[in-house]
């Protein structure tokens, strides 16, 4: 492999910006800022741009079933991520009712590889958790799946009891998976929404009322009450408001290890837009649903503070007109998902960093070092730093565009920040050492991307650990 010179650009770290180069080897970083060449190389100019990490999107649904349908896939959705900064994304793997962990992340391998894109971790979420499947958390964690998904809404689909959650966490905590929590008390949601329903509330403005914002805290509080309990960390996904993200506050400033993600969506799109005349409140159907304006700069606050850690875009897309319209007499049928993934590192830069809300340092701690450090893939990913992977993300500056579906490469047929204008965009993106994306335009293949295991005993378990986990991962993969 050719060795690459990224030179003359300006170096962002979660910790640093300064002046410097980067020199790449065989897909690792050799050389970060006074560069001395040791041969022939590929050269990238990148005066006037920032010299980044690529973006890890933890939070991802490709190809996932929901209510009778499919999100985008992996082909289409992995270039538009690539082509928007993204180098890593963490996605769910989803246990069918009756099925196992192992199951699912093996279905989801298949479905992956040969159609990324990028690289690509996995979580795995526990829809039927029987105690042969609980006891599998091991084996998800020797395969390199250290990241457990629990849903406490979607009753009868996705849905588990605080028992089961209990037991989740308490085994997760065994061998250093971290638990990540949607929160929201699905028994209350079922009974609003037939409350709605029953009511002749059908639109898709009541999708929003039947998941109010006390259902979310509520589901907070007990999920980290029950963390507590097990001693073991906590990460709460896409947090929505103020009330769920002060119940994070109080949890970290009494010590305890739990950790949250908030989506763009919350950042910057609010309820008003489930109101849209006809039936086009439905493309911003989601769940947690969008807030009022209000709790967005209370979100700002909190990730500029480090009450949240993250940002995920929870991009599980659907279309508009096809399967949207799934739910165009009842609210309850409309598939829950937006998309994102395409435009996310841009909205983030342009209404955090450009608006004063937070550093250009702390955007790439947000959008790449954290997601590495808490999924276990750091120092691996989600730094520049020697030894690293090669994954970058060179940011032009200036410019600036309007964002729309008409030459978005999501597949769907409408873009949820439709007039967004957005400044800069990224203008080369790196994938261990491979240019994937060149002038803004994907210049790679559906095979570069592979699956990375992630670490047991992430960033989420400090220095209460039990053991190291070097030596952990040894003994499973030994076993």
């Amino acid at each position: 492999m050719t060795a690459v010179w990224v030179r003359g650009g300006m170096i962002v770290t979660a910790s640093d910006v300064f002046a410097g180069d980067v020199w790449i080897e065989d897909g690792v970083i050799r050389q970060v800022g006074v560069v001395r060449p040791s041969g022939e190389a590929h050269i990238i100019d990148a005066p006037g741009m920032y010299v980044m990490p690529g973006a890890i999107d933890e939070h991802t649904h490709m190809g996932m079933p929901f209510n009778g349908t499919v999100s985008a896939d992996w082909d289409t959705e992995t270039i538009a991520a690539a082509i928007g900064g993204t180098t890593t994304i963490v996605d769910f793997a989803i246990q069918r009712r009756g099925g196992t962990l192992v199951e699912a992340i093996e279905t989801w391998r298949n479905k992956a590889d040969g159609r990324t894109a990028i690289d690509y971790g996995l979580h795995v979420a526990i829809t039927d958790p029987r105690p042969e499947v609980i006891a599998e958390i091991p084996e998800a964690v020797k395969r390199g799946v250290t990241t457990v998904k629990v849903f406490m809404a979607y009753k009868g689909e996705m849905m588990v009891d605080d028992t089961a959650l209990f037991q989740t966490l308490l085994a997760a905590r065994e061998v250093g998976a971290l638990v990540m929590i949607h929160a929201e008390n699905g028994d209350a949601v079922v009974l609003l929404q037939d409350r709605l329903y029953e009511a002749n509330k059908r639109a898709p403005r009541y999708h929003a009322e039947s998941r109010p914002l006390e259902v979310e805290a509520e589901a907070t509080r007990r999920a980290i009450a029950l963390a507590k309990l097990a001693d073991a960390p906590l990460f709460i996904v896409h947090v929505t408001g103020r009330e769920p993200m002060e119940e994070i506050r109080r949890a970290r400033h009494r010590g305890q290890r739990v950790y949250g993600e908030t989506c763009p969506q919350y950042l910057l799109l609010d309820e008003s837009y489930l109101v849209l005349p006809g039936f086009e409140g439905a493309k911003y159907v989601c769940s947690p649903p969008l807030r009022h304006a209000s709790h967005q700069e209370a979100l700002w606050t909190a990730l500029a503070e480090g009450v949240l850690q993250t940002i995920g875009t929870d991009h599980c897309s659907f279309n508009f007109r096809e399967q949207k319209h799934m739910g165009r007499d009842d609210f309850r049928k409309i598939p829950n998902g937006l998309n994102g993934i395409e435009n996310w590192v841009q909205l983030i830069y342009t209404y955090g960093v450009c608006q004063g809300r937070i550093s250009l340092s702390r955007m790439v701690d947000l959008i790449s070092t954290q997601p590495a450090k808490l999924m276990g893939l750091y120092p691996r990913k989600g730094t520049l730093a020697v030894g690293a992977d090669a994954d970058l993300l060179i940011y032009d500056p200036s410019g600036s565009t309007t964002i729309t579906a008409q030459t978005q490469h999501q597949n769907s047929d409408y873009n949820a920040y439709e007039g967004f204008v957005v400044q800069g965009k990224p203008q080369w993106v790196l994938l261990r050492g491979n240019v994937i994306v060149q002038e803004g335009k994907h210049v790679g293949t559906l095979q570069d991307g592979r699956f990375v295991p992630c670490s047991p005993y992430s960033a989420a378990y400090g220095e209460k650990a039990p053991f190291d986990s070097r030596q952990l991962q040894a003994e499973l993969v030994d076993a």
